[in-house]
């Protein structure tokens, strides 16, 4: 079930809440000032990034002024897991009044684990409901809610995307990280694609940033002639590396973030990030105005874009179908 929530219906909502959130009021109430955790696992030079900007100035959009209405607690744990328990934990002791998780599942768990009091708005999540971080899309439940990556749904498009760009692909290697539990039963995603064209799917473990060389070299030794890159924090945080890397092998990738293609990569077919973060800000305006986040769905991305890169493809020799290039958000050239 997809669930969509626009900017016109969560402002209408706004103070229409029956219940607040007691924590969240009292907090705001006795500080004067909102007090916002942000618990990543990125590095900290993302605080400037497009993504995070956008989650700032939609919240500065809605009123809020840094450093007199609000105040924002960053825990970058630097593509480190262990981490996120502990800053997670440390923003629960700390009583933010919300708790602002993105990218990803592991990041959103380690929120959930660490406060049931506490709201928790994510971003970029997976699997929500098979990890029950909700009981449902339409009802969360619990003390957390926000915007998924449709992740279940893309990779399959995803290999169909590459098979039309390289319609010479016969083996496709898919990074994936075993920890993430969003990536349970990945390859059955890629089954519909696999049965129409007939291409292999390779599932390739990338546990940590070590094992990004080794795997392009059993890429190569195995022969995989395209590459899926999934949206896992490690794979965010090492975009560049990755794109290097695939450059340096010469294989066709496919990545989840427009941005990724801008930086050099082949192509990317995902949720625009910045506008998912947006919208982000409204569940937690919504939730400092009194709302249960367990009564706000939780919202699937409404805009899906594809980004190719023609100078990436000109230096792999590869001629892109112009029906592909017709049906692109963007072209670099």
């Amino acid at each position: 079930m997809t669930v969509s929530i626009g900017r016109r219906e969560l402002l209408a909502a706004l103070g229409g809440a029956a219940v607040a959130w007691p924590l969240a009021a009292r907090a705001q109430q006795a500080s004067g000032a909102a007090r916002i955790g942000v618990l990543s696992p990125l590095s900290a030079s993302e605080t400037t990034s497009a993504p995070f900007e956008a989650f700032r100035k939609a919240l500065r959009d809605l009123g809020y002024i840094e450093g007199k209405s609000i105040n924002f607690i960053y825990r970058w744990a630097d593509g480190n897991h262990e981490r996120l328990a502990e800053f997670a934990a440390d923003l629960a002791s700390s009583k933010v009044d919300v708790i602002f998780s993105a990218p990803g599942t592991p990041t959103a768990i380690a929120a959930r684990n660490a406060t049931t009091g506490i709201p928790i708005v994510f971003a970029g999540a997976g699997d929500v409901v098979g990890t029950r971080l909700v009981e449902s899309l339409a009802r969360p439940a619990g003390n957390a809610t926000g915007l998924v990556n449709e992740s279940q749904d893309l990779a399959g498009k995803q290999l169909e995307l590459l098979i039309e760009a390289v319609p010479t692909v016969s083996q496709v290697g898919v990074f994936w990280r075993p920890s993430n539990p969003s990536y349970k039963n990945l390859l059955s995603r890629f089954d519909a694609v696999v049965r129409a064209t007939g291409v292999k799917v390779v599932l390739i473990d990338v546990e940590r940033r070590a094992d990004l060389e080794p795997a392009f070299e059993t890429i190569k030794k195995s022969r995989i002639d395209g590459l899926l890159v999934q949206a896992d924090d490690l794979f965010i945080n090492e975009g560049t590396r990755i794109i290097e890397l695939a450059a340096a092998y010469r294989v066709p990738a496919i990545y989840r973030l427009a941005y990724q293609a801008t930086a050099g990569g082949l192509m990317a077919y995902g949720p625009n990030i910045p506008d998912m973060y947006r919208r982000a800000a409204f569940y937690v305006h919504k939730i400092l105005k009194g709302a249960k986040p367990g009564e706000l769905p939780v919202e699937q991305p409404t805009r899906i874009e594809l980004v190719i890169n023609l100078k990436t493809a000109k230096a792999l020799g590869l001629d892109v179908p112009p029906t592909l290039l017709a049906r692109a958000d963007e072209v670099i050239e």
